[in-house]
Order: structure tokens, then C-alpha cells, then sequence
């Protein structure tokens, strides 16, 4: 049937989106070979959301060779790639899941409290902050749009996200209130406009770095090497005052000694001096001086060449590198998300740890370029963790692609940390950012384990790529306790649903903070009883669930699904 969707993958990505698509007809595929069957001339959209960029690429361009209209979303993580499929003129779009998915863990990392996305050229502030008294959100925020409320510890609900909630909506003091609107607006009613400070980076002197690459040095040769190097200095001083002592026609002197003995044991050849016309016992000492320097030597080449050609080296010197690291981030998985997620920290200005357990890993030139120390090892184990200095850190993340090893780790940073704050003052453990694909499981572990930053990668990219598939406008996504928000914008069509309709009869769960009218000016937090027409493009803001099922309601009958 016409109208149809397509959606290739098999992953947590794929598998999410087919779930979220809910009554829509929608068609699998994992080959390319299957595009025909799938009836590609016909469908309405395809996504390419497999977890390899080369049958992402595959399938896009077969599809869009075989369907000029069709729309074609693809999942690529490779920027090469991306690029050269960005030129593609067809509807369309070609997203990074780390792309959109990291700006929400770096907000935690932070402890940003706001950020602004832009609608309709305004910018909108979304800002969260803990309620000064108790009351309804009217009372407190007047008419400024809430987005959602997560109960603090005065409330018998303590954890609990309402999303939405209506301005009558009573709060208590200590609730986290996350409110949207233009900054002028914000900062009337208290609210922060800006994001939370950031700490300096500690930059070493030059000359601790030099330091650190000696030390580095130092610890990776092998203790025999320092054996065979007292040996060779043993049998360079005593031939020199042998030979200082001894030597005939002509006599040395002790610089004399010393040059003789050093070409005699490295074995480069003679000058002026040799054993032509000493004693026999001082040639056969000759001889075992060279056979002696030959070994050492050899020796001492070995372990120097063994340091410098293997990876131990520069793992130690990250390791002394990390050493001088206070306030610092540490990211725990240098995959594509990780390697993201460091370079946005570097472009805030802070200093960065990362612990990867993979010495092959294709990311380590990306974190050398940005200057970044590796500490090689199992994060589960507590000596790799100590090694990164978590106990300094600002911040972790701990974001490698299996969710069990990132629990077991987040468990262990808790154990850790929970004593370090003990010694505090404060006492505040500093934020812990676990990325759990499975948004049931992420859920279960923020409420059940206590971890208060839980992402989802897949929740987080989803709606781009469903909006996208379905030609809505997806602005920005963002998080509130555990539950993902979207952003989003739709031109109204004629004959649609959202045609006619007025604010209040929108799903409760979603709210209107704009609309662009058709030829007029854009209006702000529309009162609930006006009403919508074809040509204006309503933005909105809510659970992305709600939300995008609201949004589809602004098109156009598509014929039957």
C-alpha cells in the first residue's frame, strides 16, 4: 500500500523506532536485495537505521536511486560518509546518533541547568531549578510554560516526573521545576538563563610535561636494562684506569683513557691509539673489552628499542599525564559516542580523562589529536578507575556500548566516590552519566540503584529519526530526571486534524509554546482557546512519545496505513 514505511536494522536503534512508529505500516529489511519486495517505488519513507555505515550507505542510495521522492533517513556515524550523502538533494536526512544524543550527556557532566534551542527565530531557554516555596506553578512562575516537575524529598513522590503539568499543579519546596521560555521571561521569575560555571582547566607547565615523558621512560624499561647499563659503565671506568695506568708508547693521559676505552667497547674503530705494540695481556684485554662492549650493548639496545616501539610508553605517559588532572571529566569508552562527548568537553575548555579497554580501538588517533591521556584497562576494576583519578573528577561518564559493564562500573564509582564525599565538606558526589540503551532498564536503574543521570542513546535519537521519516521539524530533545522531552514544529495542513482545533484540545501532555501564523508574526504561549489554522506552524514541546503522535495530527491524511 501507498504511504508505507520502511525501516532497515536490526539493533536497539531499529527495533525502537518499529515500536514508536506504533499503527503505521511499516515494512523490515535487512538486505538490500530485499528494496524491490519492500516495495520501495511506493513507500513513503525508508530508514536506514542499522548499526553498520556501509549498509546505511548501501541502502540510501539504492533507495533513492530507485525512488527520486521517497525519504530517505540514514544513520551514519562515519563524517566522510556523511558528507558525501549530505550533497544528496532528495527529502531527507542524514543524522549521527552521537551527535544528537551527546549534548545531553555533556549538560549532565556540567551540571548545565539551561539551554537554549531556537524557534521561529527566538530563542528559547530551557531552564531547570529547584522551587523556592511551595505552591501552584502559577502562584510561583506566572504564565511561563512548564515543561515537566520531578518531585524532590518533601514530596511523598520523590523521583517521580510529571510531564506537562498544568499551571495549577501544586509543588512543593525543593521540586525540580523545568520551565521554557525567552530569557527575558526566565530571568523575571528567578530562573537561570545561562549555564552553570565552569571550572578552569589545570594546564601543566612545559616543563612537567617534559618531566612526565622522563618519568614515563623511566617506569616502562625493564629493571634489567639498568643491570646491563651498571655493567657497561663498570667495565668503562675500570678500562680506563687500566689503560691510563698501562698504556705504552704512546702514554695517555685520563681524556686520552677514557676515548680509547669508549671506541674499544662500542666497537666504532680506532684513531690515533691501538693495541699494535702493547703487551699481550693488554691486546687480549682488548679483545675481551670489545666482545664485552658488544654484548652490553646489544643488551641495553634492546630494552631501549622494546620501550620505544611498543604502546607501554605512551600508556605510561598518560598515565603520568592524568596524574596532574584535578576537576577533570573522565569518559569511560572511547567509541564513537565516547569520542564525541570528549571532544565537546575539550571544546568547553576542560581537561579530560579517558579509560578504554581496547588498545586497537580505531578512536585513539581522534583522542591523541585532541590531546587527550588514555588510561588502558578494565573499568570495572577499581585500580583503573584510581588510575584516572575519579576521586579528582568533576565529572564521569561512563558510556561504552554494553549496559552491564557500564551498571557494574557505575556501582563501583558510587563505592568510591560515596567515601571521597564523606571526606568533603560538601559532601556532593560528583555526576555520574551512564548510558543504558534499553530505556525500560535505564529507568529501573536510576529509581532502583539511585544514579540520577541515566541516558539512552536510542531514546534520545529517536525522534529525529522518526520525525524526520515523517517530515516533522525535530528542533532539539533534552532530558528531565529520566525521561526524555522533544522539541518539535509543524506546518498545519489543510483538512488535517490540528485544522480548526484549539490549544486546550491537544493531548494534556504536550504544550504549544509558539506559533508562526501564515504571513504574520510569530506568537508566544498562545492562550488555550485560540485556535489553529492551515498554513501556521505550531511548535511544541513534550514527551517525545506524546508529542510526535501530536504533531502527526498537524498533516494531512496520508490514505490508509
Amino acid at each position: 500500500m501507498p504511504g508505507h514505511i520502511i525501516v532497515c536494522g536490526e539493533d536497539a536503534l531499529a527495533i525502537r523506532i518499529i515500536n514508536e512508529l506504533g499503527d503505521a505500516d511499516i515494512r523490515t529489511l535487512q538486505s538490500p536485495t530485499g528494496l524491490a519486495d519492500a516495495e520501495i517505488h511506493s513507500a513513503r519513507a525508508i530508514i536506514c537505521a542499522s548499526a553498520e555505515d556501509s549498509l546505511n550507505l548501501e541502502m540510501a542510495l539504492l533507495a533513492r536511486r530507485a525512488n527520486a521522492d521517497v525519504r530517505v533517513v540514514a544513520r551514519i556515524g562515519n563524517p566522510v560518509l556523511r558528507q558525501a550523502l549530505n550533497g544528496d538533494d532528495g527529502p531527507g536526512a542524514i543524522l549521527d546518533v552521537a551527535d544528537l544524543a551527546a549534548p545531553s550527556v555533556l549538560e549532565a557532566l556540567l551540571g548545565r541547568t539551561a539551554h537554549t534551542i531556537r524557534v521561529a527565530a527566538v530563542d528559547f531557554v530551557v531552564s531547570t531549578a529547584g522551587a523556592p516555596v511551595a505552591g501552584t506553578l502559577r502562584e510561583i512562575y506566572g504564565r511561563l510554560a512548564p515543561v515537566a516537575i520531578v518531585r524532590g524529598p518533601n514530596s511523598t513522590e520523590a523521583g517521580e516526573v510529571l510531564a506537562c503539568p498544568a499551571l495549577d499543579t501544586h509543588v512543593e519546596e525543593g521540586d525540580l521545576v523545568t520551565m521554557i521560555g525567552s530569557p527575558g521571561e526566565l530571568a523575571e521569575h528567578g530562573m537561570s538563563v545561562v549555564a552553570a560555571a565552569e571550572a578552569t582547566p589545570l594546564r601543566p607547565h612545559k616543563r612537567v610535561g617534559f618531566l612526565d615523558s622522563v618519568r614515563a621512560f623511566h617506569h616502562d624499561l625493564n629493571p634489567m636494562f639498568y643491570r646491563a647499563l651498571a655493567l657497561a659503565l663498570m667495565l668503562l671506568i675500570g678500562s680506563t684506569i687500566l689503560l691510563r695506568l698501562t698504556f705504552q708508547q704512546p702514554n695517555m693521559d685520563w681524556v686520552d683513557a677514557l676515548s680509547f676505552a669508549t671506541e674499544t667497547l662500542t666497537t666504532v674503530g680506532y684513531g690515533y691509539f691501538n693495541f699494535t705494540l702493547q703487551a699481550t695481556w693488554l691486546r687480549l684485554w682488548g679483545v675481551v673489552m670489545m666482545l664485552s662492549g658488544i654484548t652490553t650493548n646489544a643488551i641495553l639496545v634492546a630494552f631501549v628499542a622494546d620501550v620505544l616501539l611498543s604502546r607501554r610508553m605512551p600508556q605510561a605517559a598518560s598515565r603520568q599525564k592524568v596524574s596532574h588532572l584535578r576537576d577533570h571529566a573522565v569518559v569511560v569508552g572511547l567509541g564513537s559516542f565516547g569520542v564525541r562527548v570528549v571532544a565537546m568537553l575539550k571544546e568547553a575548555g576542560h581537561d579530560v580523562a579517558v579509560i578504554e579497554v581496547d588498545a586497537d580501538s580505531r578512536y585513539l588517533s581522534a583522542a591523541a589529536e585532541l590531546n587527550v591521556p588514555v588510561i588502558f584497562g578494565d573499568a570495572t576494576l577499581r585500580p583503573t578507575l584510581t588510575a584516572a583519578r575519579v576521586s579528582q573528577a568533576r565529572a564521569v561518564a561512563v558510556l561504552t556500548e554494553n549496559d552491564m559493564v557500564n551498571i557494574e562500573t557505575g556501582l563501583i564509582l558510587q563505592e568510591m566516590l560515596d567515601g571521597t564525599a564523606n571526606l568533603d565538606p560538601v559532601g556532593a558526589l560528583p555526576p555520574i552519566v551512564l548510558r543504558i540503551y534499553d530505556r525500560e532498564l535505564g529507568a529501573a536503574v536510576g529509581h532502583r540503584l539511585g544514579f540520577e543521570h541515566v541516558r539512552s542513546t536510542v531514546d534520545l535519537a529517536t525522534p529525529w529519526f522518526i520525525g524526520a521519516a515523517m517530515g516533522l521539524e525535530v528542533l532539539g530533545t533534552f532530558s528531565v530526571g529520566q525521561r526524555s522531552f522533544m522539541l518539535g514544529g509543524v506546518r498545519v495542513q489543510a483538512s488535517s486534524e490540528m485544522d480548526g482545533i484549539a490549544m486546550i484540545g491537544l493531548s494534556t501532555r504536550t504544550r504549544i509554546i509558539a506559533v508562526e501564523r501564515h504571513g504574520g508574526p510569530v506568537e508566544l504561549h498562545p492562550h488555550r482557546d485560540s485556535h489553529l489554522q492551515a498554513g501556521d506552524t505550531a511548535y511544541l514541546v513534550g514527551p517525545y512519545r506524546e508529542l510526535l503522535e501530536t504533531l502527526r495530527r498537524g498533516q494531512a491524511h496520508q490514505g490508509p496505513n
